[in-house]
């Protein structure tokens, strides 16, 4: 449900809400907040709530440290974990300086500016997520370990997996919190658990992996376990990935679809580092079904980018080399982009890649373009892209790549 800011102070005055957190993530995606009571929510909304940036990532230094968060009332949402008497809600925050102007590190306005020039060209993309995360063994010290919580291995069942009964709380809780999980299932490696999202608009999608990441980690830890999401918990066993699917509307023609995949292929290797942020996403990537080379197929799980069975509305297309390090808001505006760029200089989508890539000989290989096979690399091919400045602020490039 969506509601007014005027409908959210009723709502806090009717449900015995006592605590109102205001959310927002760092420029790598990190959620962060600020909890308010109830009655400093009508200066919120109108003033907004005054935060020190200086000590979080990408958010300046001490010379310039005053920012404002500002509540967005159709994101309240509540967090069912917390107690029923005295409930805790949460809204997710826009950004500002004091006067008022957006921050330009406020990467959810970038995904909302991004949404904006597509609706302008006349097209609307919506994304579901996919993503992977380990369970590990928590220590008598209470800190993670790197012993799982399982060995069982894909789509297996209990009493093998062992994060049956974790997946389906998780289920629930997203559940109550009006966020819609298609799926789940035990993944390859050992502890390792995925669980899928129906479609939704961009903001939405990219708000809900952020909710995702932060209900795992809290159901978890509640089970006595620890939810990785890095990229390559294990040097033996699989990566975690976070497949993104990507639907096109209106979808008048093939065309179309195609130039709008042949885009993504042409950005994705400067993209690569908003996509794989991190120095250990390079171990993931060319092993255990995550893709190394620039390429597309139908249903084939080998390529950088597939095109699932589906018809109609289910129709998209699903890159499969980001990791959950990513920020959502970052990597959907630059898929975003990219399908626009596509679309609009009518790209012409090369042939599919029939074949598996990762038993092909080094001369089939040889023939396609390999993604960046390390973060120095990514950063470089971001830094030489014309279409990384034209969609991507310089300081949030730079606080990327110079760290």
């Amino acid at each position: 449900m969506k509601y007014s800011k005027e409908e959210v102070i009723q709502y806090m005055q009717e449900e015995d809400v006592k605590f109102i957190r205001l959310a927002f993530c760092d420029v790598f995606g990190k959620q962060k907040n600020i909890s308010i009571m109830p009655d400093e929510l009508p200066r919120a909304f109108e003033y907004g709530v005054a935060i020190d940036a200086s000590a979080i990532a990408g958010f300046g230094d001490e010379t310039r440290s005053d920012l404002f968060l500002h509540p967005e009332p159709e994101t309240l949402i509540p967090l069912p974990w917390r107690p029923e008497n005295g409930r805790v809600m949460q809204m997710f925050s826009e950004i500002t300086w004091p006067d008022g102007t957006p921050f330009e590190c406020d990467t959810r306005n970038l995904l909302k500016k991004a949404v904006a020039d597509a609706k302008e060209a006349g097209y609307e993309f919506t994304f579901g997520a996919e993503q992977e995360f380990y369970l590990f063994r928590l220590g008598e010290n209470g800190k993670p370990t790197t012993i799982p919580s399982d060995e069982a291995g894909y789509m297996d069942i209990a009493p093998e997996d062992h994060g049956e009964n974790i997946r389906r709380e998780i289920c629930l809780t997203l559940e109550q919190m009006g966020i819609r999980p298609e799926s789940s299932h035990h993944e390859d490696g050992p502890g390792q658990n995925e669980i899928d999202f129906r479609y939704a608009d961009a903001l939405t999608a990219a708000d809900n992996v952020m909710m995702f990441q932060r209900v795992v980690k809290t159901v978890a830890y509640r089970n006595g376990l620890y939810a990785d999401f890095s990229p390559k918990p294990l040097e033996i066993a699989p990566g975690n990935g976070f497949h993104i699917n990507m639907s096109l509307r209106p979808l008048n023609d093939n065309d179309t679809f195609r130039s709008m995949i042949a885009g993504i292929l042409k950005n994705v290797r400067s993209m690569t580092a908003f996509l794989n942020p991190a120095e250990e996403s390079y171990q993931r990537l060319g092993k255990n079904k995550a893709p190394g080379y620039i390429s597309w197929s139908a249903e084939n799980r080998s390529q950088l980018v597939r095109i699932p069975a589906a018809v109609g509305e289910f129709r998209r297309a699903e890159l499969r080399s980001p990791d959950p390090f990513a920020n959502p808001y970052l990597a959907f505006a630059l898929m975003i982009y990219a399908g626009l760029d596509g679309i609009q200089n009518q790209l012409v989508l090369s042939e599919p890649a029939d074949i598996n890539l990762y038993k092909a000989d080094p001369e089939t290989l040889a023939q396609f373009e390999r993604l960046p096979e390390s973060f120095s690399e990514a950063c470089s091919a971001a830094a030489s892209s014309d279409f990384i400045r034209a969609h991507i602020p310089a300081e949030i490039t730079a606080i990327y790549c110079n760290r």
